[in-house]
């Protein structure tokens, strides 16, 4: 399976899905859209290792919901991760068993070899 999770009016995301030269069997999700389910949200977990591998810390909410200031358990990265997309760290892309998470320049550059 070749998929990547991404948002749509996210430059960075816009940018990066320009220079992967996609192929026709790879599947886009639009998180905005189209959000993740549960099930998908725990494949991306088994995958990864984590829920706090797939959270990001960056986005404008985990200031503005006083998270920097709790120490979040695997639940609440889980719980957060499906009720706010914008906490997924993204790209996310899977290439087979193997999955590549956010917008680094050398995780984006493995990604690219990986969906080659």
């Amino acid at each position: 399976m070749k998929k990547i999770y991404h948002l749509a009016t996210c430059d960075t995301n816009r940018r990066i899905l320009s220079t992967l030269n996609l192929s026709s069997d790879v599947e886009l999700q639009e998180i905005k859209t189209n959000p993740i389910t549960p099930e998908q949200l725990d494949y991306l977990c088994k995958l990864s290792g984590s829920y706090a591998a797939l959270f990001s810390k960056t986005a404008r909410k985990y200031r503005l919901m006083g998270l920097h200031e709790r120490d979040l358990s695997e639940s609440d990265y889980r719980k957060l991760l499906l009720e706010e997309y914008t906490f997924l760290k993204r790209p996310v892309v899977i290439a087979g068993d193997r999955i590549f998470i956010g917008n680094a320049a050398a995780v984006v550059e493995a990604a690219a070899n990986a969906l080659r």
